[in-house]
């Protein structure tokens, strides 16, 4: 399986310390959701009417290289949708040129880390999951060999939902890297085990780790406990609810869905989890998401660096201002951006897998959007 090269740690780190600029608004009340998005001219929206002329002039420059779409919703309504042209894959599979649009599916990459905290929570409020103070080793029983070790035993699913394992685990290598832990962990007899005993460098709870393998945890779990595929029981409980039908979720080398990175869906319909998350996820009067879940998502826990917290499975920015921004992030340059202050989430997705530089296209739309709020 061949796979581009990863995000690194600062890049991360300037990234997501770029989303906490703009200035901050009063947020609107709760929304009621809809099964289509109603749509109004951005200056109605206290959005800039140039902001899409905008895009398009920094796609034709090459400023904004590779960009496939951006997807702008304020006070629940579409203010900005913009479809371009560009190379892209599936999940390391070229696909070659495509005219992106308003129905086509797109890799999330590691953004889908985050629906899966958010499935998590779905599943634990159906006692179909361990709590969060359950011994992750006590779901897998037949790892009595990883059970004997004490501190190894004191990893609780608390910690798998924040990355703060405590265990070894290496993706700023390439993926075309055997060594890198994701690769390396698709390539494993079992991926539980895989990523359950890895080294132990820290005691849990004590540091965070970027680990997809976390990631791919929480899935199994949610899968076995609820007796259906991790997107089958995606889409009974998040996805049919909000009216998402077109989505995919790439299987890895031993037929379950790749967790960590293999979600694939539309612009449109990753802005609507943001609308979600914003409506502490309310969608159309039905809890699709518990509330108090959504907050001890976007919970800061763990510190990553100046300005910026994980919670459970969600970055959580604090902005200039204050207020915080929650934010998923994907390699290539996918993101979806929840800032309540504003009542603002957008979406950008691109397709620069293989670029040294991929965050400098992302970060200039980063500052176009927030230069555009009024």
């Amino acid at each position: 399986m061949t796979r581009p090269t990863p995000i690194h740690f600062q890049e991360r780190r300037s990234l997501l310390a770029a989303a906490t600029g703009t200035a901050a608004l009063a947020a609107a009340g709760p929304l009621q959701a809809m099964l289509s998005w109603e749509r109004e001219e951005p200056e109605g929206l206290g959005v800039a009417n140039t902001l899409g002329a905008r895009l398009d002039e920094g796609v034709k420059s090459g400023e904004l290289h590779n960009l496939h779409a951006v997807f702008v919703v304020r006070r629940g309504k579409v203010a900005v949708e913009r479809y371009y042209q560009g190379t892209d894959e599936r999940w390391g599979t070229p696909l070659g040129t495509v005219a992106f649009s308003a129905t086509t599916l797109h890799d999330l990459r590691s953004v889908g880390k985050n629906i899966v905290g958010l499935l998590y929570g779905i599943a634990l409020g159906e006692g179909k999951v361990p709590a969060l103070d359950t011994p992750v080793l006590e779901s897998f029983p037949s790892y009595r060999d990883l059970a004997r070790d004490p501190q190894r035993r004191g990893i609780r699913m608390s910690h798998v939902l924040s990355m703060t394992m405590g265990l070894d685990w290496n993706e700023d290598l390439p993926y075309t890297d055997p060594h890198n832990s994701e690769i390396a962990m698709e390539r494993s007899f079992d991926r539980c085990r895989y990523v359950l005993e890895r080294p132990i460098v820290a005691p849990p709870g004590e540091k965070w780790r970027y680990s997809g393998g976390a990631t791919a945890v929480l899935g199994h779990l949610i899968a076995r406990g609820t007796g259906l595929s991790l997107l089958d029981f995606a889409r009974a409980r998040l996805f049919a609810p909000m009216g998402i039908e077109a989505v995919e979720w790439t299987p890895g080398s031993n037929g379950e869905a790749a967790a960590a990175s293999g979600l694939r869906m539309r612009a449109a319909d990753l802005a609507r989890v943001g609308q979600l998350v914003l409506q502490r996820g309310d969608w159309g009067g039905r809890s699709l998401v518990p509330s108090d879940w959504i907050a001890a998502c976007v919970t800061a826990r763990t510190p990553d660096f100046e300005g910026v917290q994980y919670g459970y499975h969600w970055y959580v920015a604090t902005r200039r201002d204050g207020s915080s921004a929650y934010l998923a992030t994907g390699q290539g340059g996918q993101r979806l951006v929840v800032v309540p202050s504003l009542d603002l989430a957008y979406v950008i997705l691109m397709g620069n897998y293989y670029r040294t530089d991929q965050l400098k296209p992302v970060l200039a739309i980063q500052s176009l959007i927030g230069a555009s709020m009024r």
